[in-house]
């Protein structure tokens, strides 16, 4: 079974309930963006469609229009990605971290102004953050690979299929990683956030089959309530979209998605982060980075390479030693 507490998490989660209304806010905020811009789209797309001398010309029109306000607001989300990941996310996990070591935070409006005055302060903007979370993201790809993958637990010959779709699972599984590791950023003092993100992946790979068991327990948990979301929010779905012009029932569907989508970042990613997080901590006690692993992780990714250099970098300040929590 899994190794950490739903109840310490869902706790965590009541605690930091200032950033669960910021998500709210700001991912239903999307939601309501998708939906205003498809529908839009898809009016502007109907009447233009009449112009059209083809008796389908509408309904073609209203679906690309559909499409186009579909994309514009993606584009818009892909564009802010950088403020919801430095204010948003990294401020929420500042709190979750502080409350898993039993620090006192503030509560309420307060609350978001302390983790991002923290934040501020372990990264003095917000594309250095960017930086070290792309290149963890990418050095995390190589870790599934190097404990084995499943592969280890299943030594039975014949089983290549299942073994394959069972690591894609584990690697699907290791979405939050790089919330773990800004978490231990977060963490421990150091002078340069390369460096500790550095040593956190190392960490993680050295305790990869623990963290990979939680992981996959943890992805079947969010999967199961996220379609279960999902198929409640077709019925408002479709009743949003059936005020709109034409047969757009299509529409449904990926409006459904977008919904549980909103609900998942909203409610879903806390409790899994603060759960990693449990895990995590207790696990790297006491421990220190292997320079092995460190080797291993350099040889198998570019990316963790890339992060090895920038923490080596005068501008780094790094050094390779043992991690110190605050």
């Amino acid at each position: 079974m899994w190794d950490f507490s739903i109840g310490r998490s869902v706790s965590i989660m009541m605690r930091t309930w200032p950033f669960i209304v910021f998500r709210i806010i700001v991912y239903f905020g999307i939601t309501v963006a998708y939906i205003t811009a498809t529908g839009t789209g898809a009016s502007v797309g109907y009447g233009v469609g009449h112009i059209s001398t083809d008796p389908d010309g509408p309904m073609s029109f209203a679906l690309w229009g559909g499409v186009v306000g579909f994309g514009v607001v993606s584009i818009a989300v892909y564009w802010i990605r950088e403020f919801i990941l430095y204010v948003l996310k990294a401020g929420h996990i500042a709190v979750m971290v502080h409350l898993i070591d039993g620090q006192e935070v503030p509560d309420g409006q307060g609350q978001i102004a302390y983790a991002r005055e923290v934040v501020t302060k372990r990264f003095a903007e917000a594309n250095i953050l960017f930086v070290v979370d792309q290149l963890v993201k990418g050095a995390i790809r190589a870790i599934t690979g190097l404990i084995g993958g499943i592969a280890a637990f299943l030594p039975i010959p014949g089983l290549s299929g299942l073994v394959s779709f069972i690591n894609t699972v584990i690697r699907l599984s290791l979405t939050y990683v790089d919330e773990i590791i800004l978490g231990y950023n977060i963490r421990t003092n150091s002078n340069s956030p390369f460096e500790t993100a550095r040593q956190g992946v190392v960490l993680y790979a050295q305790n990869g089959k623990l963290m990979v068991k939680n992981a996959v327990w943890l992805a079947v948990i969010m999967w199961g309530v996220s379609f279960v979301i999902f198929l409640l929010m077709l019925a408002p779905a479709a009743a949003i979209l059936w005020v709109m012009p034409g047969q757009l029932a299509g529409w449904a569907f990926v409006l459904a998605i977008v919904f549980a989508w909103a609900f998942k970042a909203a409610f879903i990613e806390p409790f899994a982060i603060a759960s990693l997080m449990q895990v995590y901590f207790a696990a790297i006690e006491g421990q220190v980075p292997n320079p092995e692993w460190d080797r291993r992780l350099a040889e198998a990714s570019s990316k963790f390479m890339e992060l090895r250099d920038k923490a080596l970098s005068p501008f780094g300040g790094s050094r390779w030693d043992s991690p110190r929590t605050a």
